[in-house]
């Protein structure tokens, strides 16, 4: 028995081996995945150098500390992007909002898809009440008015950081994942190989863990990619109607603060391109990524588009 488990293991090694090859070559032919993959990586990297950035331009000051520099200063080699109505540097600003903008969107993505596998893997795989149960649940709260609700809760609590606004967003985002990996999962668990691992004596933790686990992991990822980008437009959809801490500088809080202010009516238009063409860009290159690697995943879709 243990000589079986342990050709078993081997087997699944050689077997992951293979498809990730297979996905490293397709990375690099698809252009799609690879335009993706390079725009959000220069979007994190902006936000990860973002304090760095900040420090040699500013030297020392924050992004949103006010009159430190002259008044509504148009776009000059000093202010790419020019100064706005509170005498702040619109480039530091925006740099600081893509960092926050980009730690709220995968802050939802990493809690939504934790709460969704936690509901729906190991429910999925046992089955039973237990399964229905949340099943039931997950539809109760994909059919809720999520955002309104998020909404009053952040309108309700008076001390908000990133943290607890991915949360918030976060406890209603998880449903739309764990509905797929549910549905993937009872799929998977009729599978042959299913059945021939429960007779080598696997445990249930090791067919869920090595067995199911890396066969839905292009759907926990492009399940993660989506809720990055609803975490980041529900964040965006709250600070447009002035919800959220007014301290933490966020695309959507730069895009509220210039439509408020009046500087667009003025004719200030270089304001506003920075914050909605880099949420643009984040939209674009999850999507990017998203389409490559259903193309990677799916071989129907692979041979319809000729990859």
């Amino acid at each position: 028995m243990r000589q079986e488990k342990l050709a078993g293991g081997l087997l699944r090694i050689r077997g992951l081996t293979s498809p990730i090859k297979s996905a490293l070559s397709y990375v690099v032919k698809s252009k799609k995945l690879l335009v993706g993959v390079s725009i959000l990586s220069a979007l994190i990297l902006i936000g990860v150098l973002e304090p760095l950035i900040n420090e040699f331009r500013l030297g020392g000051l924050k992004s949103s500390a006010i009159g430190f520099f002259p008044r509504l200063l148009m776009p000059s080699l000093n202010h790419p992007l020019g100064t706005d109505h509170f005498g702040r540097d619109v480039l530091a600003m925006l740099v600081t909002g893509i960092r926050n903008s980009l730690i709220v969107g995968f802050l939802v993505g990493l809690a939504s898809i934790t709460i969704a596998l936690t509901i729906s893997l190991f429910a999925a795989y046992k089955g039973g009440v237990i399964d229905n149960l949340l099943n039931s649940f997950t539809n109760v709260v994909l059919i809720l008015p999520s955002w309104a609700i998020a909404a009053a809760a952040v309108a309700y609590i008076q001390r908000l950081d990133i943290t607890l606004i991915a949360l918030i967003i976060a406890s209603f985002a998880w449903a739309g994942p764990a509905r797929q990996i549910r549905s993937q999962v009872l799929s998977l668990k009729s599978r042959p190989y299913i059945d021939l691992a429960k007779m080598v004596g696997e445990k249930d933790s090791e067919i869920i863990f090595l067995e199911i686990l890396p066969n839905i992991l292009p759907y926990i990822i492009v399940g993660f990619s989506y809720a990055v980008i609803g975490g980041i437009l529900a964040e965006t959809g709250l600070r447009l109607i002035g919800l959220g801490a007014a301290e933490i500088m966020t695309l959507g809080l730069l895009i509220h603060i210039f439509m408020t202010s009046g500087l667009i009516i003025q004719g200030y238009y270089h304001f506003i391109i920075g914050p909605v063409i880099s949420l643009i860009l984040i939209f674009v290159s999850l999507n990017l990524i998203n389409i490559g690697l259903d193309e990677l995943f799916n071989p129907r879709l692979k041979k319809v588009t000729g990859e």
